[in-house]
């Protein structure tokens, strides 16, 4: 491409007006291949490829937080949808109903994500979200602040040498698989709940109807949850080391989506802003994760 471009210099400097139109055309040529390669070189991770596990939690804010945790939970589907992802919910904990249209939160959920690069463009999203809006449950439309924590985590092969489980090292219990109500209450304990003792990290499926399957889903969330543990103890490690450095980690504040007084959606590390934000929850974010790959 070096080579390339010293081409389309020394052409530019014959100043033949019949070559100006050529020239443009190889410029955004090269352009394009430039960002392709660019691309390229900020998802080099080594699970940058991989399938990835998307976690919402809602936060401080009562039922306003668990109705964010939804319009989240939305903005994430539509998001992947675009980019040719196939979306499955592995686990949710609904919230109050209530409010407009009757409208049911969710104080957690858990999404599998599946695609080339998955993980490797949403990896970033992990952080606090925060609300600000006039709230649709307040009866005197008052403004309220609500926030929300998002956790990416890449999903791992089972044979994955990196992180080893023990079996004498886990307890595992099994319950009814819940759900709004109604027709979606499972009578069967087929849901599984998998505490892993060394590190006390818990995960849950409920998605499958079989309870071996349920198991199988909860153990690869389980290995990606421990591989985030390492992950974060070597980023600790590093920081010892290199001095004071503001990381990006799950639970610092990473986006604020403004809905009154004025609408604005700004992530708090790039900087990058726009007034659009019916268009970002409804999953326009590709600008947003775009800036945030170049961290």
């Amino acid at each position: 491409m070096e080579k390339e471009i010293k081409e389309v210099e020394d052409l530019y400097k014959l100043s033949d007006e019949n070559l100006v139109d050529g020239l443009e055309l190889k410029l955004n040529s090269l352009e394009k291949e430039i960002s392709k390669q660019e691309y390229k070189v900020f998802l080099s991770g080594k699970y940058d490829k991989n399938n990835a596990i998307l976690e919402i939690f809602s936060g401080a804010g009562g039922v306003d937080a668990q109705d964010w945790a939804t319009m989240l939970l939305r903005m994430y589907q539509r998001y992947c949808a675009t980019k040719g992802f196939v979306v499955e919910i592995l686990h949710q904990a609904f919230g109050e109903s209530g409010g407009p249209d009757g409208r049911i939160g969710t104080k957690s959920v858990t999404l599998e994500i599946q695609g080339k690069y998955a993980y490797g463009l949403l990896k970033r999203e992990s952080g606090v979200h925060r609300l600000v809006r006039i709230s649709p449950f307040s009866s005197q439309k008052l403004r309220h602040t609500s926030f929300a924590s998002v956790q990416v985590l890449p999903e791992l092969e089972a044979l994955d040498e990196d992180i080893e489980i023990k079996s004498d090292d886990l307890k595992i219990d099994t319950f009814k698989a819940g759900g709004p109500g109604g027709q979606y209450t499972n009578k069967t304990e087929s849901a599984i709940r998998i505490t892993h003792l060394p590190t006390g990290i818990v995960v849950t499926s409920q998605v499958e109807r079989l309870q071996g399957k349920n198991k199988e889903t909860a153990m690869k969330i389980l290995k990606s949850k421990i591989f985030q543990l390492k992950e974060q103890e070597k980023q600790k490690k590093i920081k010892e080391i290199k001095g004071n450095r503001v990381l990006a980690e799950f639970g610092s504040q990473t986006r604020n989506y403004v809905l009154h007084p004025y609408k604005l959606v700004k992530d708090l590390r790039t900087q990058y802003e726009t007034s659009n934000a019916e268009a970002v929850l409804e999953g326009d974010l590709e600008e947003f994760i775009q800036a945030e790959l170049k961290l």
